[in-house]
């Protein structure tokens, strides 16, 4: 019984063995053998590499500033053909005095002389005109009575009293509801402003007066 349990635990030490042999095998096989698409990628990366740190070389920080590829350096022999004169003041003056040898003044020609243009008389408005154009700005005559009566004498009286405080009233008469009645009156006024005034006057000293429009 002991004999068959040593065979048994041999076995199993001598299989472990074997398997561990093995697994190491296959692995100094793989790490030496190259795999076909694994060694793609690094050939990749490498190529990659290389046009990264060429353009990093190509690079220049004030293209960016100023929105415009970077300027391309210019053969010797096209700087030589393309160099400025060496005194361009000298140049554009000897361009000047060639123009000016050409153009020669003209003895025959003389300036025009200048004209002087009057703006139109206007026709001057006498001042029985202006006086006659304000006055038809206004198609109303202003009066401010003071007072309507049934009686003349009554009218009198009341004329009599504008008289003493400097007012020159006049009475008319005229047919009101089939009845004459007796006004007294201030006026007329050319102005609207005048008869106002007139009118304040007799309102300060105690008068009831009131303003009457008329046709022209």
């Amino acid at each position: 019984m002991k004999k068959q349990r040593g065979g048994t635990l041999l076995g199993f030490i001598m299989g472990a063995l074997i398997g561990l042999g093995a697994a190491l095998a296959v692995a100094v096989y793989i790490t030496k053998v190259p795999m076909p698409f694994m060694n793609k990628t690094p050939a990749r990366a490498a190529e990659n590499d290389a046009a990264e740190a060429q353009k990093n070389r190509d690079w220049d920080p004030n293209s960016g500033l100023a929105n415009k590829p970077a300027a391309k350096p210019v053969p010797a022999d096209a700087a030589a053909g393309a160099a400025p004169s060496a005194d361009p003041l000298g140049d554009l003056a000897n361009a000047k005095a060639e123009v000016k040898s050409e153009v020669k003044p003209d003895a025959t020609i003389r300036p025009a002389t200048p004209i002087a243009v009057s703006p139109p008389a206007l026709p001057a408005l006498s001042p029985a005109a202006t006086a006659t154009t304000a006055a038809s700005a206004d198609p109303f005559n202003y009066f401010v009575q003071a007072g309507a009566f049934r009686t003349p004498e009554d009218a009198e009286q009341q004329r009599a009293k504008l008289v003493l405080i400097g007012m020159q009233p006049r009475v008319s008469e005229r047919e009101q509801s089939g009845r004459v009645v007796y006004r007294v009156r201030l006026g007329p006024f050319d102005k609207k402003d005048d008869a106002d005034k007139a009118k304040l006057k007799l309102d300060s000293s105690g008068f009831d007066a009131a303003l009457v429009r008329v046709q022209k």
